[in-house]
Order: C-alpha cells, then sequence, then structure tokens
C-alpha cells in the first residue's frame, strides 16, 4: 500500500493539470515559453504518474484496468473483470 500523503499528492497533480490545460495550451500555441514558465510546475501533465486506483502502487501498472497487475490477477480470478479469466491448458 502506497502512503496517504502520496495518493493525495497525484490527485493534488491531476487536478492542477486540468486546471491549467486550457492556459497551457494557449500558451504553448502562442510560443510564450515565459508564461509557461510562470505557470506551476505540478500543472504539466508530464508529473503526473500512472499508480494503482486502489494501493496506489506505481509498479506494474496496468493501463487498460487502472489498477496493479496483482491488483488485476485477484480481481481476474474472483470473475471482478467481465470477459477475463485465467487462462489454464
Amino acid at each position: 500500500m502506497a502512503k496517504e500523503s502520496m495518493k493525495a499528492r497525484e490527485i493534488k497533480r491531476a487536478k492542477l493539470v486540468d486546471k491549467y490545460a486550457a492556459k497551457r495550451a494557449k500558451y504553448k500555441a502562442e510560443g510564450n515559453f515565459e508564461a509557461l514558465h510562470k505557470l506551476p510546475r505540478n500543472s504539466s501533465s508530464v508529473r503526473l504518474h500512472n499508480t494503482c486506483s486502489q494501493t496506489g502502487r506505481p509498479k506494474g501498472y496496468m493501463r487498460q484496468f487502472g489498477v496493479s497487475r496483482i491488483v488485476f490477477r485477484e480481481m481476474a480470478s474472483y470473475g471482478l473483470i467481465p470477459g477475463v479469466k485465467k487462462a489454464s491448458w
């Protein structure tokens, strides 16, 4: 489990990205790099990091499902993800 502060930090970054997205796009189109530098650093989408929605685990993230590989395997075993079943041959 990730620390709650790490999860909160990621949520805060995501809100900043949404808030400044229009301004950032406008400044980039104009080529106004001085104004871009004055925006908060965390408002850049590059600084977002994909983490598991349930555990906050940053590694082994499966983008299609939004969870880590460990949580995905548990959910698939319990049949919580439609259309996914464990392979056996």
